[in-house]
């Protein structure tokens, strides 16, 4: 089976994990301050706080900007749950935004709009969440303005995106966002098998998600509302939760950073060949924005509706030919539990119609030539 997705852990990752599992500590140790500070050179942001996994990063990033009972978080349809439950975590209520019908992001018309009746119900978000689907920025600058505007705070979700770029720049420096949030999932551009990173350039909001990720404990006596008792002496100053992140997790990212541009470009590559080898048959493939440098987390293509064969039957036979095909997202507005608080199916209609005809090819940096046009000729016989 040709997987979806896949990670690709080398001598080097191996061995950067063994040395940590030989040093004097595996969790809580020089690693992970490391990792952070790649992270942060590497997109030009100021701070970064590595955690177990992006949902928890999304969590404590909601934590730290305030989000609570009685307001709201806005993001995707088009994206995995956490980029909204983590709205549900904070006790806040959740809407989402329609999406573009080329790039899959959130639609900036769709906000506007959306925005201007928030405004006059007095209803508008505390925090928007824009979501990189596949790895491709979302209209950053145009999102920002509207922040300014309307007064909303942003968390990029930039769970696909690490190595990707918005004009110009690096994905996560923050320059049109409170907190960008990284996921390091074996799937995603590069892994720690599991793991997340927050990113700022705010110092008090590093601080609380540093916190937080540690049950809301603090050595630094500056936060502390008595004196220090002693080198041992901590403080509990709020609740927080067990999202820590390894030092074995923070050694292999810190390996996979070494090779991420590579990974990125070796995408950019599949991309390429994937849009030459499609061109007759009838898929749409993913548009690209000129402002974006995308991380091609997902190469996803729908089938077209007057080709006369479901996307079921494309699926069904790609997969029984061996090729791990994906469907990336199921609209988060139609899961069960969002149906029970109130959401239609139709409610979003670009990004319903959008799932009605997705389907991920495999798209991951060790893809061989060969493997792709297998890929491609089991969707031509498929669509034939």
């Amino acid at each position: 089976m040709i997987p979806y997705g896949k990670q690709d852990i080398t001598q080097e990752d191996i061995d950067s994990v063994v040395d940590v599992l030989k040093s004097e500590f595996i969790t809580q140790g020089p690693a992970i301050p490391r990792f952070e500070k790649a992270i942060s050179e590497y997109c030009g942001a100021e701070y970064a706080v590595a955690v177990n996994s992006a949902t928890s990063a999304l969590h404590v990033a909601c934590l730290a900007l305030g989000l609570g009972p009685g307001d709201w978080l806005w993001t995707s349809p088009n994206t995995f749950v956490a980029s909204a439950n983590c709205g549900l975590y904070c006790g806040a209520k959740v809407d989402f935004v329609d999406i573009d019908e080329r790039t899959y992001n959130m639609s900036v018309d769709a906000l506007v709009l959306k925005l201007k009746t928030a405004e006059q119900e007095g209803k508008l978000p505390k925090i928007v969440v824009p979501v990189h689907f596949a790895g491709q920025s979302c209209d950053m600058k145009a999102i920002k303005q509207l922040a300014d505007k309307y007064g909303f705070k942003i968390i990029e979700d930039a769970s696909h995106a690490i190595g990707g770029k918005y004009l110009d720049q690096p994905v996560g420096n923050c320059n049109y966002s409170d907190i960008t949030v990284f996921s390091f999932h074996p799937v995603k551009i590069i892994t720690t098998a599991e793991g997340g990173v927050a990113v700022t350039n705010d110092e008090v909001l590093a601080a609380i998600m540093q916190r937080l990720r540690t049950h809301g404990i603090t050595r630094d006596a500056e936060y502390m509302e008595s004196e220090l008792e002693g080198p041992w002496y901590y403080q509990q100053i709020e609740l927080g939760f067990n999202y820590r992140m390894t030092d074995m997790q923070a050694a292999l990212g810190n390996s996979q950073m070494q090779r991420l541009d590579q990974y990125v470009a070796s995408r950019h590559l599949i991309q390429d060949r994937y849009d030459s080898l499609l061109e007759d048959l009838p898929v749409i493939t993913p548009w690209q924005n000129p402002d974006s440098y995308s991380a091609l987390h997902l190469y996803p293509v729908q089938i077209e509706k007057n080709c006369g064969i479901a996307r079921k039957q494309v699926f069904d036979e790609l997969r029984n030919s061996g090729i791990g095909v994906n469907v990336h997202y199921i609209p988060v507005h139609t899961q069960p539990y969002y149906q029970k608080a109130g959401f239609r199916l139709d409610d979003f209609p670009v990004a319903l119609a959008y799932y009605q005809q997705a389907i991920s090819l495999p798209m991951f940096s060790k893809l061989k030539e060969e493997e792709q046009l297998e890929v491609v000729n089991a969707l031509r016989k498929s669509l034939s």
